[in-house]
């Protein structure tokens, strides 16, 4: 897989993110303090690289294997279409971004799962750069499950390309700690997942924390009843409870994560004593 140019297009968006958010915060949490920025940013995209390297070492030259394999076999659902290749483009697109909502909704039922996905949601300082903040654990289940419903789909690499390169950007978007007019997020939400949606997924509040589970499009949460909003996003309380303090912050206390003890499947997340989020209509 072409790595160098989904690199270049993460670190522009990354720039202008940062720039962005150091003009127009959403949260003041770094109001004057740009070293705890800095070092907490050094730390997230430390940890996306090394994942990128991991899963180009690892699953590269497997997901090679599958597509030659796939293509030689004309195995997999959309393989078997004869319909022109941008309409298969479009569907392969819809299918998988479903499959990536259902994945991270698992990631949220299932407590093996949680245990991994939990270090991303323990940032208690959500910026574009929390985007990439993932344990090696959780991409290497992720990539072990996308090695079964990539042929399943009959994904080739090409088309599994063009969805990354849509995928990261609106990831590291919602992520943002952008201020934008609700008039744009309003419109912008109807074809991507917006930072207005996704501050509510990061929640410690469990009802809030298990929804908006979209990654590209924000559809599936409204067809699948997972859609919420808070009506004042600035009184979320972004992080897990019990994650807080500095050993857990820091990039051992981030790896050692999934090693924290379950004490169900709340874990990290208030399933009471938060004020109830109010949903709002569109």
């Amino acid at each position: 897989m072409e790595l160098e140019p989904k690199a270049v297009a993460a670190a522009a968006v990354l720039v202008v993110l940062w720039t962005l958010e150091g003009v127009v915060p959403f949260y003041g949490e770094f109001s004057g303090r740009t070293g705890e920025r800095v070092r907490h940013d050094l730390k997230n995209l430390g940890l996306g690289g090394a994942n990128a390297l991991l899963m180009a070492l690892l699953a590269g030259g497997l997901f090679l294997a599958l597509d030659a394999w796939g293509e030689a076999e004309g195995f997999g659902v959309f393989r078997m279409l004869e319909w022109p290749g941008w309409v298969e483009l479009i569907l392969v697109i819809l299918a998988f971004d479903l499959w990536m909502y259902l994945w991270h909704r698992a990631n949220h039922r299932i407590p093996f799962l949680w245990r991994f996905h939990r270090m991303h949601h323990s940032d208690p300082e959500m910026d574009a750069s929390t985007g990439l903040r993932f344990h090696p654990g959780e991409q290497l289940l992720s990539g072990m499950a996308r090695l079964l419903v990539i042929p399943l789909l009959g994904v080739s690499i090409a088309q599994l390309a063009v969805y990354e390169a849509l995928l990261l950007p609106v990831i590291l978007f919602h992520h943002s700690n952008l201020t934008i007019p609700d008039w744009m997020d309003r419109g912008l939400r109807a074809l991507v997942v917006t930072p207005a949606m996704h501050r509510v997924h990061h929640s410690r509040w469990q009802p809030e924390t298990d929804s908006n589970y979209g990654s590209v499009f924000p559809w599936w949460d409204r067809l699948l009843g997972s859609f919420r909003l808070r009506e004042d996003a600035r009184t979320i309380h972004l992080g897990l409870d019990g994650f807080d303090g500095p050993g857990w912050q820091s990039l051992g206390g981030m790896l050692r994560t999934p090693l924290a003890p379950l004490e169900g499947p709340e874990d990290g997340r208030k399933p009471q004593g938060a004020p109830p989020a109010s949903p709002v209509g569109d």
